[in-house]
């Protein structure tokens, strides 16, 4: 039996590990990694570690720890404000739909017309909302009703609806749901003529279809169906999450399965490892985590967003567990 604790810590761990596992191959094609490694199956350097989505998760965790889950998006704009918007250093590795809303709430604006900018549709908040699903588990409306308030300070449309999937899951993996029950949680709380709801539904038929096959073929149908590939970057929210939550249904509950299956796609693959970790972790628990991966989840070096430098993924979820009681 799984607890509730160890799930916890399995997605707030598992994103973090997924994020590093990601990064070296982040922007590289499944072609240019196949061509690089063959397969990655491990961490592909000997210092590990995260970036800015193990930290933008950190500061969700931080607010919902301050605000509780009452937290609104007037709560979560303040918290930018005196967190993120009072940074003097550079924010290494910041996407872009981060920037915008900093720009738009140093300017004065609040949600929801921070986050209506020309990104607003990036995976920068589903990167981070695996904390809003482990202190609302098994809550499908107050997950997306603080998923909502908090995207509102840096996306809009399709980045909001994204952000939705992942926090319905990991929220719907905390309450020991199998991972085909959690994918179609996943979608259940989301327009069903949104885009990211027209991607989830291709990847899970094309899952589905194709499991038995080598990844390598599964991988390629994958990305041939969701990739924008002329589209300048790779962090558009319905490709990655769609992504991710393929990943989720491959692996089928086994936390190494998938996520080697998550980073082997490239793409925006810290990125999508990360949202799949937190998922495949909130499913699996802390302890399958696989040993030779823990070291990954330290503290913080607050790279990207100074406030977060000493905080640790793993004593974030012991204290997110108190709000959620």
């Amino acid at each position: 039996m799984i607890s509730i604790l160890e799930r916890a810590q399995g997605a707030m761990a598992g994103l973090a590990v997924g994020d590093a596992l990601g990064r070296p191959v982040e922007g590289m094609s499944a072609e240019q990694i196949r061509n690089t490694y063959g397969s990655v199956s491990n961490f592909v350097n000997m210092t590990p570690s995260g970036s800015d989505d193990t930290e933008y998760a950190l500061l969700t965790g931080s607010a919902l720890l301050k605000y509780g889950k009452a937290i609104t998006s007037e709560d979560f704009a303040d918290f930018w404000l005196e967190k993120v918007c009072s940074q003097t250093d550079s924010f290494v590795g910041a996407g872009f739909s981060e920037m915008s809303a900093i720009a738009n709430l140093r300017k004065g604006l609040r949600p929801p017309q921070s986050g209506q900018h020309n990104h607003a549709w990036s995976d920068g908040l589903a990167m981070r909302v695996a904390p809003i699903g482990v202190i609302a588990r098994g809550n499908f409306n107050l997950t997306r009703s603080i998923t909502t308030a908090d995207g509102m300070v840096s996306h809009s449309g399709e980045g909001i609806h994204s952000g939705v999937v992942i926090a319905i899951a990991v929220s719907s993996a905390m309450s020991g749901r199998d991972s085909e029950r959690v994918f179609r949680d996943s979608i259940s709380m989301i327009p069903v003529d949104s885009w990211t709801y027209r991607s989830m539904l291709a990847v899970q038929e094309i899952v589905n279809a194709h499991k038995f096959k080598p990844v390598r073929e599964i991988v390629d149908c994958l990305l041939e169906k969701v990739a924008v590939t002329d589209y300048f970057y790779a962090d558009l929210a319905p490709e990655a999450v769609s992504l991710a939550m393929a990943s989720v249904l491959y692996g089928e509950g086994d936390f190494a399965r998938t996520l080697l299956f998550a980073v082997n796609l490239g793409r925006d693959a810290d990125t999508i490892a990360a949202m799949a970790g937190a998922v495949a972790g909130a499913l699996a628990g802390y302890s399958a985590i696989p040993d030779s991966w823990k070291g990954a989840v330290t503290t913080v070096g607050g790279t990207c967003l100074q406030f977060a430098k000493g905080l640790n993924p793993y004593e974030m979820a012991e204290k997110l567990m108190k709000v959620a009681l």
